[in-house]
């Protein structure tokens, strides 16, 4: 007989197919890693500028073993490539970065001695396609690339995952080298059974593998959170979060606050369910995955601004012509909240905020901020915060929170621990959410004080320091903040002077306008104010963003031209703006230095409110894409201050706060509390009354005893018994 009885080995292809379909598959496959190598060589631009050739080399060169893809490129050489990366990218990718690897080491060949072993490259991808919501991920595009769009919130520390591992039988000491790990959260189960039979020795026990580590290769990986666009969240629904996982390359490229377009592919992983063990069987979980999305690509948007792309020709041509209109500042205060009726000072004021002035980075490396704050303080029903409500809508980037459900840490950031993984993560709180735009912060007043102190390095340094849990970090919250507050007896009393304010002078400091808004009862007034209200009830449903008042722009527009003037405009004070902007701080300062005999006024001019003004002046001047700020906006800018902070200190309401008292106002204070404090025992009850009287009538003023008695309720040392009532108790 002839074949099978030779030393040859047959086999035939109807016994297993399986073996043909795999040949034909490596086959392909070596097919496609030839394409992807022409690719990486002959992909050239105008002027046979050989893109990826020349990339690849440089960045080897430097050590960089990473290559950036642009998929409109791939498609653009052979629609093929781009269309296997898109579907398949599970399988398609590896043999990529194994061509871009053997292209590498063409190009830098002879290499240096001691060099000949060849780093693994990573392929980065980009695409020009438009994002996908969070919302429109679907079940369907699993193993699929995608492309979506998010904001970081929290980012693990980078740890490592090993890509090859080498297990070991401790019984028998059988060896298995280099066994691969597939990419993501999905591990390698160890064999429960050892395979090696040797004669006169018993059989191995059962799980008799160990790992060993010195034969082990690992990547870094990392694992963020990415929650969606605050503008994509439907009304009243709660904003959803996806799991990332990032390695090599793209470890620490992104920070909590970032706003990123990442392009990867979706996998699912096992559920881990609560208080069951791993080796369980338990039917529930059949099925059951969650999902998470390998990234092979990321980019943050730009200065974190929000996710509007550039503008085109025509939008730009149109917002120079906008810009041009001598009558834009009147029609940009009258677009801000046109159903608010008044409030045009403080309109004009927020206006200033959208927009913000130039941020500015010092040869020695400290950053001046650009973002303005505004502080509106006053009565209640006086449309404070529906004007909070509009600056969210029209801003580019904003978070909206309330002081009473805010903390410090839901503000600035935190370190929690990770339930699957029992490792710390940071997770950014509304500032750092809201980098590159605007927090919102209602009822200021209701905040408890120490939540309060936690905002004042975000509101003037603009970063936020992280020391806990071994976490040692610093965050970016380059963000302006806009707050509404009510007085301390909830309607402002002009008898009770600086008692109104229960703000401590190192917040009110950082803020550049601060507006006092009171209800006043004049008739004239009250009967146009209540015309309008009734002519917005009316006509509420007839109303069209279409049927603008004259010199109105719509909500979209505004957006639009504050983000492309964000963007493209950086004024800075003219050297004439600057001599006169001295020249009035001057006199101001010197003017509250001698005013009322010699004592210091209670006008709180600093250095801080000379950079107030200096932004607002900027951000005026950005209004209309100009790029210098002129006299004419040093002169809008110092009345603006003017009818905000400058009124509110003239008027005495931020005197006690802020402190500005001469020394015989300081020694008569003393003198009255130490009396207060020996005059009463520990646990007693008096009347306020009673006491003022006493005191009355030892030719004290009644405005200092009651000052007073403020502060000391406010250091803790004496309790308000009874809301607004004459009792008080000594703790």
């Amino acid at each position: 007989m002839e074949g099978f009885d030779g030393a040859e080995r047959y086999f035939s292809d109807n016994l297993n197919p399986e073996y043909d379909q795999q040949d034909e598959s490596r086959a392909n496959l070596q097919v496609f890693k030839k394409k992807f190598k022409e690719f990486l060589r002959q992909f050239h631009e105008g002027n046979f500028n050989y893109k990826y050739r020349d990339t690849l080399k440089r960045h080897y060169n430097q050590r960089q073993y990473w290559i950036e893809v642009n998929l409109e490129d791939l498609a653009a050489f052979d629609e093929s490539l781009a269309e296997k990366v898109n579907k398949q990218p599970t399988e398609y990718l590896p043999i990529f970065e194994e061509a871009a690897k053997d292209v590498a080491d063409e190009i830098t060949a002879p290499r240096p001695e001691g060099e000949e072993k060849m780093e693994d490259i990573q392929v980065l991808l980009a695409s020009d396609a438009h994002a996908t919501p969070l919302r429109g991920m679907k079940p369907d595009t699993v193993a699929k690339l995608i492309k979506i769009s998010g904001i970081i919130i929290s980012a693990s520390g980078v740890r490592s995952k090993a890509t090859k591992i080498s297990i070991q039988c401790r019984s028998c000491r059988n060896t298995v080298p280099n066994i691969a790990i597939k990419p993501g959260l999905e591990g390698y189960p160890l064999p429960r059974v050892c395979g090696t039979e040797q004669p006169g020795r018993p059989k191995c026990p059962l799980d008799p593998f160990f790992i060993m580590p010195d034969k082990c290769q690992c990547v870094d990986f990392q694992i963020l959170k990415l929650q969606e666009l605050h503008d994509q969240v439907p009304q009243g629904e709660m904003p959803r979060h996806v799991q990332l996982y990032v390695d090599r390359y793209l470890c620490d490229r992104v920070v909590p606050g970032n706003r990123v377009i990442i392009l990867g592919i979706l996998c699912i992983k096992k559920v881990a369910k609560a208080g069951i063990k791993s080796g369980s069987k338990d039917k529930a979980l059949v099925g059951i995955r969650s999902s998470y999305i390998r990234v092979v690509g990321i980019s943050i948007d730009g200065e974190n601004n929000s996710g509007t792309h550039a503008s085109s020709s025509e939008e730009e041509e149109m917002f120079r012509r906008l810009a041009s209109d001598p009558n834009l500042y009147e029609r940009l205060t009258k677009s801000i909240a046109p159903s608010i009726f008044g409030a045009v000072d403080i309109k004009k004021a927020i206006a200033c905020l959208l927009f913000g002035g130039s941020r500015k980075r010092m040869p020695d490396g400290l950053c001046r901020r650009g973002d303005i704050n505004v502080l509106m303080l006053g009565d209640p029903g006086t449309a404070k915060s529906q004007l909070l409500k509009f600056v969210e809508n029209v801003a580019p980037v904003c978070v909206y929170t309330s002081g009473k459900g805010s903390s410090a840490a839901g503000l600035t950031a935190s370190v929690m621990r990770d339930a699957s993984s029992r490792n710390f993560v940071m997770e950014g709180g509304a500032m750092v959410l809201a980098d590159g735009g605007v927090v919102c912060i209602d009822e200021f007043d209701k905040m408890r004080e120490d939540d309060r102190v936690a905002i004042h390095e975000a509101m003037e340094q603009q970063t936020i320091s992280i020391a806990k849990a071994g976490i040692t970090t610093t965050l970016n919250t380059r963000c302006s903040v806009v707050a509404a507050a009510n007085s301390t007896f909830g309607r402002w009393d002009d008898t009770k002077g600086d008692e109104n304010i229960d703000f401590m002078p190192t917040i009110l400091s950082r803020f550049d306008m601060i507006f006092i808004v009171k209800d006043e009862h004049i008739e004239e007034r009250d009967i146009v104010l209540a015309k309008h209200v009734l002519s917005l009830h009316a006509n509420a449903n007839h109303m069209d963003n279409g049927d603008l008042p004259e010199g109105e722009l719509s909500v979209s527009l505004l957006k639009k031209y504050i983000n492309y003037c964000r963007l493209n405009c950086g004024p800075r004070l003219t050297a004439e703006a600057g001599e006169k902007l001295k020249n009035r701080y001057v006199m101001i300062r010197s003017s509250t230095d001698h005013q009322d005999g010699g004592k210091r006024s209670a006008i709180p001019i600093t250095v801080r409110q000379l950079e107030s003004i200096i932004r607002i002046s900027e951000s005026l001047a950005k209004m209309r894409l100009q790029p210098f700020a002129t006299e004419a906006h040093v002169d809008e800018a110092l009345r603006l201050f003017q009818v905000s902070t400058m009124s509110a200190a003239m008027s005495g309401s931020l005197s006690g706060a802020e402190g500005f008292t001469s020394a015989e106002d300081v020694e008569m204070l003393t003198r009255i509390e130490k009396q207060l404090k020996k005059r009463f025992a520990i646990g007693t009850q008096v009347s306020q009354k009673n006491i003022v009287n006493d005191f009355v009538r030892q030719k004290y003023p009644e405005h200092a005893v009651l000052k007073v008695i403020y502060l000391m309720i406010r250091r803790g040392e004496l309790q308000h018994r009874l809301q607004q009532k004459v009792l008080y108790r000594l703790f």
